[in-house]
């Protein structure tokens, strides 16, 4: 497999583990391991100064040439004005020789890849003209918005599979008890943002056959979102609920879960990986996507579901791990009463994340971004430090635990 110009390989499918649990259909092989190749945006493109060719000037003219040299004419002046020029610059170019000061001051030149390091363009202050494009101009926020004063640390999956994520994984206590630690710690780094603690439960999984809806997806019981709901509130921590639609949409599953959205603590996150409207394609075997009409709809959903039930804003999380995985981004537009999050959605080394997390959502600005975080080292090998999330800009307001 191509190393320099892989960005990312796609999510393990754990939703798809969940169908042989509830005896609900056939399972299909657990990962899928796609590597997705891609051309670095422009913005990627960066040319080293060692690059340019030095200035040299024109070679001298001979001494015998000089004592029958007649006055200069203005040209030949202006040609030799120019060259003395170059020769000025040349000297600028060079490198410093011993005992010398280089005090020339350098752009910092930006790049991606495995030899990108400190200076990958994910990176605030590395070059890219991406910069500038963040925060994104916004009206300041409603009253009870939560971003951008905190920072969301949610822990995601399905406590029926330990193979779904870090929230089914452990004992409930010590999942809890461990979430407290966490954010404690990510408030301790960025005190600017404190924590603010999450679970995010995949509410609606995808299925590798069609089920007795014919639509590749389970709606979970809702006794099941009853108990995670209790396990935040004990600890004040907030609620979202994830959909993997299969060949449905949101149009005919968001009225289900509207029951608990009407909770000013319960947010929604939505999953263009296990959509399926566009191709048809079973969930698992492709991966699917979201129009920004799609999301668009998501959106005025909930905003209304804040003004029906007079509620604080509303945050939308959109996970994302390919260009296509969203679609006509610019096209999605914005509502006060819901905070949307685009959640770089994928695993492998730092520098592979780093690279998507710079393709497909600093490059396509919304509102606010967010970074997975997988805990097993199959996914995550080495993990992506704290530190060097918050050193990505956007920094992330959405760190999602998987």
């Amino acid at each position: 497999m191509p190393t320099r110009s892989v960005f990312m390989y796609s999510r393990h499918s754990f939703a798809l583990a969940l169908s042989a649990i509830m005896g609900i259909g056939t399972v299909l092989s657990p990962s899928l391991s796609w590597a997705h190749s891609a051309t670095p945006p422009r913005e990627a493109t960066t040319t080293s100064a060692s690059a340019q060719p030095p200035a040299t000037a024109k070679a001298t003219v001979s001494a015998k040439a000089k004592a029958k040299a007649k006055p200069k004419s203005k040209a030949k002046t202006k040609a030799t004005a120019k060259a003395k020029a170059k020769g000025k610059t040349a000297a600028k170019q060079r490198p410093a020789t011993a005992g010398e000061t280089d005090t020339t001051k350098r752009k910092v030149q930006g790049a991606l890849g495995p030899q990108a390091g400190d200076r990958h363009l994910a990176f605030k202050g590395t070059g890219s003209d991406l910069d500038t494009l963040w925060p994104v101009k916004t009206p300041a926020p409603l009253p009870g918005s939560i971003l951008p004063a905190k920072r969301v640390l949610a822990y995601y999956g399905n406590p029926l599979s330990k193979r779904m994520g870090i929230l089914g994984e452990f004992e409930t206590s010590d999942m809890l008890a461990k979430l407290e630690r966490d954010a404690a710690e990510w408030t301790r780094l960025d005190p600017a943002h404190p924590a603010q603690p999450a679970l995010h439960l995949i509410a609606m999984v995808a299925n590798p056959d069609p089920g007795p809806s014919g639509k590749y997806r389970t709606r979970m019981d809702s006794a099941l979102i009853e108990k995670v709901y209790g396990w935040a509130k004990s600890k004040n921590a907030l609620l979202f609920v994830d959909l993997q639609v299969g060949q449905s949409t949101l149009e005919q599953e968001l009225p289900w879960i509207e029951k608990f959205l009407m909770r000013p603590d319960v947010h929604l996150g939505i999953d263009p990986e296990f959509s399926m409207k566009a191709s048809g394609a079973v969930p698992g075997r492709r991966i699917g996507t979201y129009d920004a009409a799609d999301v668009n709809y998501a959106i005025r959903f909930l905003a209304n579901v804040v003004d029906k039930y007079k509620l604080p804003p509303k945050i939308l999380v959109v996970h994302r791990f390919t260009p296509k995985g969203v679609t006509n981004v610019r096209n999605i537009k914005l509502d006060p009463k819901v905070q949307v999050v685009m959640h770089m959605d994928g695993f492998g080394a730092p520098f592979l994340k780093r690279d998507t997390y710079y393709r497909d959502i600093k490059s396509e600005p919304v509102q606010f971004t967010g970074w997975k975080q997988f805990t097993k080292a199959k996914n995550d090998n080495p993990p992506t430090t704290r530190e060097a999330i918050l050193r990505l800009w956007p920094t992330p307001l959405y760190i999602q635990v998987q």
